[in-house]
């Protein structure tokens, strides 16, 4: 055990696996997806979702009756699509292959039917379920576009080094520009075996393994997953997944240019009357800079700068579940992020543990909601 814990402390974890934890990667995975490409959405009021993407940092990319489509400033592909709908809520995730010949191996494999993408987008997608039924798009052949400007990031003075002489600083109160899709956090009742097949199935890797407070022993119930990429460096999570007593989209998060860009767009976000969820702070896994807002429909997204970046040599680590642990510095994490603020959500959140512990076809046992229930508390 001390052999394993000294060969993480100076890597991101003080803990590293015991033998026989969970394996952190597939042996022969089916392909290795290169990144995440968009999420998808309905909603009823497109209008007012375009107002707050705007406000946040998206460009519109496509606008119908019908459809919304918003993009960053490094890709002219979509980053989040929205699409009318009679009521809020989260559709699915799309992940880009390193080509056509992976989306087609992969389509075989699952015994699915590629398809091609609307002409505008280009390329072609397969369609599949995890096994928490959140649908997960595989796509490769998207059109690369023109790139749109982006805000530049300042230069700073730091301690005796001066890089910045007869020059302020003056950031102006403006929204951050978005420059592309980091990650989606997904919570799953099935959490192990949604696991294992986003490394199975799209050659994923663990960067970190959390665990309830006193439960290692029951194994891990969150994943920070990166793409494989070989010796070039993915973001340390492309997807996030967390055991919980009902499968659904937690939040998803936008990289901004640095700090200044995510405090003055905050800012911006905040004189226009939208509501901060937990921010400004750093991270413990992943050690982005974080700020998280409210959207007009309650779904939580994420400013975020300077996250880590990790290639396929490093283990995982792991460390435990607590609200104290989310942030090396910052605000107390809030109930509100925790989504136990009293209201609908929360409500949702107990119905839904009443239900999971009645329910064998699922990983939240009475002993995973008493772990569940120490987080906050940690």
């Amino acid at each position: 055990m001390s052999h394993t814990v000294d060969a993480h402390r100076d890597l991101h974890s003080e803990q590293g696996a015991r033998p026989g934890e969970h394996r952190h990667r597939s042996r022969q995975p089916i392909i290795k997806v290169r990144d995440i490409a968009w999420l998808e959405f309905e909603k009823p009021d497109l209008v007012r979702a375009e107002a707050f993407a705007h406000a946040f940092g998206f460009a519109t990319a496509l606008r119908t009756d019908d459809e919304l489509r918003l993009r960053g400033t490094n890709s002219a592909g979509p980053c989040l699509i929205a699409r009318k709908g009679p009521r809020s809520r989260f559709v699915g995730c799309a992940f880009t292959a390193h080509d056509e010949i992976d989306v087609l191996t992969v389509a075989d494999a699952m015994g699915a039917t590629p398809t091609p993408l609307p002409e505008d987008i280009g390329g072609i997608a397969v369609d599949l379920v995890d096994p928490s039924g959140i649908p997960v798009r595989v796509v490769a052949g998207l059109h690369d576009g023109v790139p749109l400007p982006a805000q530049t990031p300042h230069v700073y003075n730091m301690g005796r080094e001066t890089l910045r002489a007869n020059a302020t600083q003056r950031p102006p109160r403006m929204p951050a520009r978005v420059q592309r899709l980091g990650h989606v956090v997904l919570q799953s009742t099935r959490y192990r075996a949604a696991l294992n097949w986003y490394l199975d199935t799209l050659g994923m890797i663990v960067s970190d393994f959390l665990y309830f407070p006193g439960q290692r022993d029951q194994g891990p119930a969150m994943s920070f997953i990166r793409c494989d990429r070989g010796a070039t460096p993915a973001d340390h999570h492309t997807l996030a997944l967390a055991l919980g007593p009902r499968t659904r989209y937690v939040h998803s998060a936008y990289e901004v240019a640095d700090l200044d860009a995510l405090a003055a767009g905050g800012e911006y976000l905040r004189e226009r009357g939208y509501r901060r969820s937990w921010g400004i702070g750093r991270h413990v896994q992943g050690s982005q800079i974080f700020d998280y807002w409210r959207d007009p429909d309650g779904f939580l997204v994420e400013h975020f700068t300077d996250g880590d970046m990790f290639d396929c040599t490093l283990e995982p680590g792991w460390a435990a579940f607590t609200a104290s642990g989310l942030a090396q510095w910052g605000p107390p994490v809030t109930k509100d992020f925790l989504g136990i603020t009293p209201g609908p959500e929360a409500l949702d959140e107990l119905r839904s543990m009443a239900a999971a512990v009645r329910d064998r076809d699922n990983e939240f046992t009475l002993s995973r909601l008493g772990g569940l229930l120490k987080v906050a508390s940690s």
